[in-house]
């Protein structure tokens, strides 16, 4: 599967749903719009902050102690309105999976006491030590890419990886973790 910059992703049947089991990385709606970037400094911090439109970002490592950001592994990060707009931010035929279906994966897994393992890139090439659990025994290889937090600044790269669902909850979505 490519999306419209040209980007390949690896998908992973699980039961009978199929995901991308890597992070998307697009530049472009659907549609080839451009998505807006947010850069990392002062002023992107204060963009991200007022953003009403979709946008995208690079994780921020400078002073992280994170050696580098890898795009091709970790991808980008994606504020909500790019995730809810109607172009479409994932490759045709697919979508931001929907609460309902993350529930539906976690239960395929045992639960979400204990689906994280299956989920997660075993060792610590990316996560932090120890990575307790982590197996990658289903192909989904979930990387701890972080977040942008609403007012712009930077967390969690190598503790924890978040994923969109489709599923509002109040003004924003909800959203699935890896820790």
């Amino acid at each position: 599967m490519t999306d419209r910059d040209g980007n390949f992703y690896p998908t992973v049947k699980i039961g009978t749903q199929e995901w991308m089991a890597a992070n998307l990385r697009t530049t472009k709606y659907r549609d080839d719009n451009p998505i807006t970037l947010i850069g990392d400094d002062t002023v992107g911090d204060a963009a991200w902050n007022v953003a009403n439109y979709g946008a995208y970002c690079v994780y921020d490592t400078v002073g992280t102690g994170y050696p580098s950001f890898d795009l091709d592994e970790f991808g980008y990060l994606y504020n909500w309105y790019a995730v809810n707009d109607g172009r479409g931010l994932c490759p045709t035929g697919w979508h931001v999976p929907t609460d309902a279906e993350w529930t539906t994966l976690t239960g395929l897994l045992g639960g979400l006491s204990v689906s994280g393992g299956p989920m997660k890139e075993a060792g610590t090439a990316h996560w932090n030590s120890p990575n307790t659990g982590a197996t990658n025994s289903r192909g989904f290889t979930g990387l701890p890419g972080g977040l942008r937090i609403f007012n712009g600044t930077f967390s969690a790269l190598g503790n924890v990886g978040y994923w969109w669902s489709s599923s509002e909850s109040g003004a924003n979505a909800r959203y699935r973790g890896l820790v």
